[in-house]
């Protein structure tokens, strides 16, 4: 249990993203007065809060005002200065802890806790230098995967070992510090699962989604994640919850899972919103976004349900000018427009959900066919 934190409260979220503007949007929703730390100028978050404070994120006096200034502090992204984080914690409420970003910020970490727990995992073996590489090769075997312990995301940081013929590329990676080295997993589909506790204890598991990447971003997410068993959702369901316990879990957090047939691997974890969460704003009975800051501020989540399958899709660079200009052929999609100042090839500039009753494979061949 931790103390209830009721509107017309103010919670400070440390980054301005579209996850720091979506926890924004449903905060105010319920009341709460919202600030943001955030070193762009009118950041996607900051032009939905109430006040911005603009100033980097490892900014002491910056993020002391808003400690001082917030009920509560939260954050929209794991790479937060956690000894600026730790000096704050007696100005304010900070319900996740720095703990929780220690453990999935470090890949090493990370897939430690989850083997420690019981949860499966790649097997995977730290690699500090250049030398070790090899050793690490012999005890994981080909192909794997090197990546960075801290930083990467969206294929950022990591390096594909198919044969030794790739080991020089991927020593070059190690010079920008430790890596983990992770036998490259066979799987027949991505999947993932947020999940919540509650300010009663109580864990809250969303349901199953199906991912579908392209170039390592996020592209679709089918929700429910089609034929999913009987068996492989109580696994995933006791494996989240089990995740949950043991990170002493407040807020929402995302796991990434390889599946193959009913056999469940976890890959990584997102102590926040995530991308593939985005799916829950229109067809769950409360959003990814609605469970955090229910989670923070001490409130009951009810138990997770869909109220209608859906599809989700990522809007990068040019995307979103694409689909506001097939928007007014398409009533059925629900429009979500970052605020981003600048285009970018590769930037997440938005989403589009699709919710119907229908099947989800139905669903996503009418949004193919639209592109």
């Amino acid at each position: 249990m931790i103390d209830v934190v009721t509107s017309p409260a103010t919670i400070g979220i440390i980054g301005g993203g579209q996850l720091g503007r979506m926890l924004t949007q449903s905060a105010k929703t319920m009341g709460y007065r919202v600030g943001i730390l955030e070193p762009t100028p009118n950041s996607p978050a900051g032009q939905v809060a109430d006040f911005q404070i603009t100033a980097p994120y490892n900014d002491q006096a910056a993020l002391t005002k808003l400690a001082k200034e917030s009920d509560v502090l939260t954050y929209e992204f794991e790479n937060v200065d956690l000894a600026a984080l730790e000096a704050v914690r007696d100005l304010t409420r900070i319900p996740q802890g720095t703990a929780i970003l220690a453990t999935t910020r470090d890949r090493i970490k990370e897939k430690t806790f989850l083997q420690t727990h019981g949860v499966p995992v790649t097997p995977f073996a730290a690699v500090d230098r250049p030398e070790a590489l090899t050793a690490a090769i012999e005890k994981i075997g080909l192909p794997s995967i090197l990546k960075t312990t801290t930083g990467g995301y969206d294929g950022h940081g990591q390096q594909d070992i198919n044969t030794m013929a790739d080991v020089p590329a991927a020593e070059q990676l190690l010079a920008h510090g430790p890596c983990i080295l992770e036998k490259r997993q066979q799987f027949d589909r991505e999947a993932s699962v947020m999940i919540t506790r509650d300010g009663r204890d109580q864990v809250r598991v969303f349901p199953i989604v199906e991912n579908r990447h392209k170039n390592h971003i996020l592209h679709l997410t089918l929700a429910p994640a089609p034929h999913i068993s009987p068996v492989l959702a109580e696994k995933i369901d006791d494996l989240a919850t089990k995740i949950a316990l043991g990170l002493d879990l407040r807020g929402v957090l995302g796991v990434e899972l390889f599946l193959e047939g009913d056999n469940v691997v976890a890959n990584e974890l997102a102590p926040r919103p995530h991308n593939s969460g985005h799916y829950s704003i229109e067809a769950c009975n409360f959003s990814q976004f609605d469970a955090h800051i229910l989670s923070i501020c001490g409130l009951p989540i009810p138990p997770i349900t869909l109220k209608q399958p859906a599809v989700m899709r990522n809007l990068l660079g040019d995307d979103l000018t694409q689909a506001k200009a097939k928007w007014p052929q398409h009533p059925e999609w629900h429009m979500h427009d970052y605020g981003k100042a600048e285009i970018r090839p590769g930037r997440k500039m938005g989403h589009i959900t699709v919710t119907d009753e229908r099947d989800v494979m139905d669903i996503l061949k009418q949004m193919e066919a639209a592109w």
